[in-house]
């Protein structure tokens, strides 16, 4: 299926404050057996600070997004693509639940960790799974 333009994967909205992972298309593997790979990139946008970075996201990657959802709406903290050559992303729910503090970490190139607050309402969930799936069809990765 053709996309008519970029999705947003990752949508974390409140309070002024944007956490965006936005995915651009898809590039082909130029080294097999890696596999194919979405491209994209991070927005981070507040009144205070305000930047992006390119990134590539694997089939993998979005396994464990699907995982890390899961473990939010149980209402527990996550990590995303820790420890790996990418940008990391940790969410950490405040004990209520109704807000939630999203450090984006590029611990390989611009060296530069930002941490957002913003709102996170019960429909982002079903907001977020229907992305996941939003992706996986517009882009189908193998192994995904």
């Amino acid at each position: 299926m053709a996309s008519e333009g970029p999705i947003d994967l990752i949508s974390l909205e409140g309070e002024g404050n944007r956490v965006i992972v936005r995915i651009t298309g898809r590039q082909s593997a130029q080294d097999p057996p890696r596999a194919d790979a979405l491209v994209g990139e991070i927005i981070v946008d507040t009144a205070f600070v305000r930047g992006s970075i390119a990134t590539s996201i694997f089939p993998e990657d979005l396994t464990e997004w699907q995982e890390a959802l899961d473990t939010l709406d149980g209402g527990q903290d996550v990590s995303w693509r820790e420890n790996k050559r990418a940008t990391e992303m940790f969410i950490e729910l405040d004990p209520d639940g109704e807000r939630a503090h999203v450090t984006v970490a590029d611990r390989s190139m611009s060296l530069t960790t930002v941490t957002v607050t913003v709102a996170v309402a019960d429909a982002w969930f079903d907001d977020a799974y229907h992305r996941l799936d939003q992706v996986l069809r517009t882009w189908p990765l193998e192994d995904a």
